[in-house]
């Protein structure tokens, strides 16, 4: 435990020293993004996701040497390095979209206009080498808890179909919600910590240490990210918390854990899928900013989480995050009730 407690503090510092310097990094390159919940539209630096990548990967890293050095135990070193070199794949895929998120027009020589930046078909795809490592190292047992079902040895299709998808689908629907001040990071605190902390009461150290590192880590990014902020995650934030769910879940064998505690990104992606079909194009989460700082939705159907939460009442950006991260609370707290 005392390896543990150094560990995830040294995620916290090391986030905590880092995060000052990268904003004035990102804005000094131009990584920068428009706030759009505020009358002003401030520029402020993005892609905060790689300052968080940073304490996790010192946590896990730390966790790792003590373990060998001190103890002389090495079980632990292939599936946290495993998870290390997932966490390094998945923050650099963000870190390329966050580059490419905006596609600006562009004229060629022979007087074309076209457009930058990576296809909305490919983006998806872009998360997929960051299982890689979990699929060549084989990490996991092959038997899962499937709801409803109960245990299914999937053999040679859980490192073949299993833990792609798993990393497919938990970074893209973590991707698919976020817009508002601290909403992306405030729930991952909550979903993180639950998962670390059931990881902890159930022995399994190896995924706790990986919850715990980035809960600590987020939440001194969180002093940044709350409202008003002065940093936004950007996809390397978003993409990474998706494959972290996805790695911690995997080493500590509690899939189904996983499933219950992600619900609210559950709905949230078929929200978004509904909207393609009604709408022809994805809906966005972000609202209209009214009078008094009210932001109302855009929307006459819900094609979100945000919208639902947006047409319950006249609220302010970070009441609508507060909501959502107390809606995470409740179905992070369901795997302790034993529900399910």
């Amino acid at each position: 435990m005392i390896l543990l407690a150094v560990s995830i503090l040294a995620s916290l510092l090391i986030t905590y020293f880092l995060l000052p310097r990268l904003m004035k990094f990102l804005y000094a390159a131009g990584i920068v993004s428009l706030d759009m919940h505020k009358g002003n539209k401030p520029r402020l630096p993005a892609s905060g996701g790689i300052c968080v990548a940073c304490g996790v990967l010192a946590g896990i890293l730390i966790y790792t040497g003590l373990q060998t050095f001190i103890y002389g135990n090495y079980i632990f070193s292939i599936p946290l390095l495993t998870a290390v070199a997932s966490i390094v794949i998945i923050t650099f895929t963000g870190m390329l979209d966050d580059l490419n998120v905006k596609s600006r027009p562009v004229i060629t020589k022979d007087g074309k206009n076209i457009k930058i930046g990576f296809p909305q078909w490919l983006k998806p795809l872009l998360v997929l080498p960051a299982a890689i490592p979990l699929m060549v190292m084989n990490v996991g047992d092959t038997t899962m808890a499937v709801p409803f079902v109960g245990d299914v040895n999937f053999g040679i299709l859980y490192p073949l179909l299993i833990i792609p998808i798993g990393v497919l689908g938990a970074s893209n629907m973590v991707n698919m919600l976020g817009g508002f001040n601290g909403v992306e990071t405030g729930m991952g605190i909550v979903y993180t910590l639950g998962l670390g902390i059931y990881s902890l009461m159930y022995g399994n150290q190896i995924a706790a240490i990986i919850f715990l590192s980035t809960s600590a880590s987020l939440i001194t990014f969180l002093r940044f990210n709350w409202y008003p902020a002065k940093i936004l995650p950007g996809d390397s934030l978003t993409y990474l918390l998706g494959a972290i769910v996805a790695v911690g879940v995997i080493v500590g064998n509690m899939e189904k854990v996983g499933l219950i505690v992600m619900i609210p990104f559950i709905v949230q992606g078929i929200l978004k899928f509904y909207s393609k079909i009604r709408l022809g194009e994805f809906a966005s989460d972000l609202g209209v900013l009214q009078k008094g700082g009210i932001i109302k939705s855009k929307y006459k159907g819900t094609y979100s989480l945000t919208h639902f939460v947006m047409k319950l009442g006249n609220f302010r950006e970070y009441q609508i995050s507060i909501i959502l991260i107390l809606v995470q609370i409740i179905f992070t707290i369901l795997p302790f009730l034993k529900i399910f």
